[in-house]
C-alpha cells in the first residue's frame, strides 16, 4: 500500500469516528440512542438465505475395446456342443472369462469382421466368410454395446450379407457402425449415450477400412462399406462433434497381417488423425496379431488388437494371442470436454483345442484354471504381448497392466 493510500484509510477511519460519536450525542428526548436504534421490519418475513449453485459432478466412463471377431469352423462346432442339442449354437461360453470385464465396462466395443449366415447356415470359413448369426447374441450376452464391421471381409457375402449382418446386430441390441443397408444409413453416424452416475455421455464411433479384398461394391453401391480415406474420416468426425458428440471413436481396419509393427498406412495415418480435435481415440484391427499401443500428443492409438474370436491353422503362435484395452475417459468440469485419464491393456489367448475359449491370461496364470492351454505357453502370451504393445513408450505414457476383477 502507498503511503498515499495509508493516508486515505487513516483518514476515512477519523471521519467515521468522528460520525458516530456526533450520532451518539443527538438522540431523541426520550430515548437517547433512538438515533443508533435500527428501524423495525414491516413484512415479518424474514429474508432467506440463498441456496448455492451445486457444483457439477463431473462425468466418467469406461472403454473397453477387443479384437477381430473372425469366425473358423472350430469356432462353431464349439459353439455346438455348448448349446448341447440340434442346430443350436452358443458362443457365450467361449466368452464366459472376459465377460466380467466387457460387462463393467460404460461401453463395451467388438470388432464384427465377418458378415453373418442365415439361421442354420450354410456357414463358411475362409476365404469367403459367412458366419453364425448366433455369435451376435453371444456378444450381447458378454456385455458388448456396439461392433464395428467395416473390413476387408464386409463385400464377402454381397448385399444380402451387409443387410443379414445389420438386422442380426440390430435384432441382438448391438450398435454398429462401419457399413450400412441403405444410403440413408450410409449417412448417419452411429453414436452411443454412455450412462454415468452424473449423466449420459455421447459417444460417436466411426468404422472404416483399407479395401475389401478386391471385391467390388454390390450392384456399385460403394456406400455400404466405408473405405479409409483421411479428409472422410476428419469429415466424418468434425460432423459428429458438431452434432453433439462427446466423445469420438474411430476404428481401423488397417495394417499387415501377422506382422506386429505398423505399416506405412498406419504410421503416417494414425498421428494426423489423432492430432485432429474431433478425434479423442482410435482402435486398430485386422493384422490378427497384438500391435503396439502409443500415445501421441496426450491420445491414445491401438494399432492392433489382434483376435478376439477366431480358430487359425497355426494354433500354436501370435496368432492365437489377442488384446482387450480399457481406457477411462473423465470429463474437465472447466471445459465440459473428455480426456483419457487411464489406459489400460489385458492379454487374451484363444484356445485351439476344446473346449475352445478365449482366456483372460494374468488371470488364469494367477488361478492354474489354464484351460487346453499349458501354463508356459500363456506366460509366454502374456510376455509377448507386453513385449509389443509396450514398444512405443506406451508404459512411460501411462499404460498399465489391467487387473482382473
Amino acid at each position: 500500500m502507498t503511503d498515499h493510500s495509508r493516508r486515505r484509510v487513516h483518514t476515512v477511519a477519523a471521519l467515521a469516528t468522528a460520525v458516530l460519536a456526533a450520532l451518539a450525542g443527538c438522540g431523541g428526548d426520550d430515548d437517547p440512542s433512538a438515533a443508533l436504534s435500527p428501524t423495525p421490519s414491516t413484512s415479518g418475513t424474514p429474508t432467506p438465505t440463498p441456496t448455492p449453485t451445486p457444483t457439477p459432478q463431473p462425468r466418467e466412463f469406461t472403454l473397453v475395446a477387443t479384437g477381430d471377431v473372425l469366425l473358423h469352423e472350430r469356432l462353431w462346432a464349439q459353439a455346438e456342443r455348448d448349446a448341447g442339442s440340434g442346430e443350436q449354437l452358443d458362443f457365450a461360453p467361449q466368452l464366459a472369462n472376459i465377460a466380467p470385464i466387457v460387462t463393467a465396462a460404460g461401453l463395451a466395443v467388438c470388432h464384427l469382421e465377418v458378415p453373418l449366415a442365415p439361421a442354420g447356415g450354410p456357414y463358411e470359413g475362409y476365404p469367403m466368410f459367412s458366419g453364425p448369426p448366433q455369435v451376435a447374441t453371444a456378444l450381447a450376452d458378454t456385455g458388448y454395446d456396439a461392433c464395428t464391421t467395416a473390413s476387408n471381409h464386409t463385400y464377402d457375402q454381397g448385399a444380402a450379407g451387409v443387410d443379414r449382418t445389420l438386422d442380426t446386430l440390430d435384432a441382438a441390441g448391438l450398435a454398429h457402425a462401419g457399413s450400412a443397408r441403405t444410403p440413408a444409413e450410409a449417412e448417419q453416424l452411429t453414436v452411443v449415450d454412455v450412462a454415468t452416475a452424473a449423466g449420459p455421455v455421447a459417444v460417436a464411433l466411426l468404422s472404416y477400412t483399407f479395401g475389401f479384398n478386391g471385391i467390388p461394391a454390390p450392384d456399385g453401391e460403394t456406400w455400404r462399406g466405408n473405405e479409409i480415406d483421411r479428409g472422410r474420416i476428419l469429415a466424418d468426425a468434425a460432423r459428429a462433434r458438431a452434432e453433439g458428440a462427446e466423445v469420438v471413436v474411430v476404428a481401423m481396419h488397417w495394417g499387415d497381417e501377422y506382422v506386429h509393427e505398423p505399416n506405412q498406412q498406419q504410421s503416417a495415418l494414425a498421428p494426423d488423425l489423432i492430432a485432429s480435435p474431433d478425434i479423442d481415440l482410435l482402435l486398430g484391427h485386422h493384422a490378427h496379431v497384438v500391435q503396439p499401443l502409443e500415445n501421441i500428443g496426450g491420445e491414445w492409438v491401438v494399432y492392433g488388437m489382434g483376435n478376439l474370436m477366431a480358430n487359425h491353422a497355426e494354433p500354436e503362435g501370435p496368432k492365437a494371442e489377442g488384446l482387450l484395452t480399457r481406457f477411462t475417459f473423465a470429463e474437465d468440469p472447466a471445459t465440459g470436454g473428455f480426456a483419457v485419464t487411464g489406459a489400460e491393456y489385458l492379454p487374451l489367448y484363444q484356445t485351439y483345442e476344446p473346449p475352445v475359449e478365449v482366456l483372460d491370461v494374468p488371470a488364469a496364470l494367477a488361478s492354474g484354471d489354464t484351460g487346453t492351454a499349458t501354463a508356459a505357453r500363456l506366460q509366454e502370451a502374456l510376455d509377448r504381448t507386453s513385449e509389443v504393445v509396450g514398444s512405443r513408450g506406451a508404459a512411460a505414457a501411462g499404460l498399465t497392466l489391467l487387473e482382473s476383477p
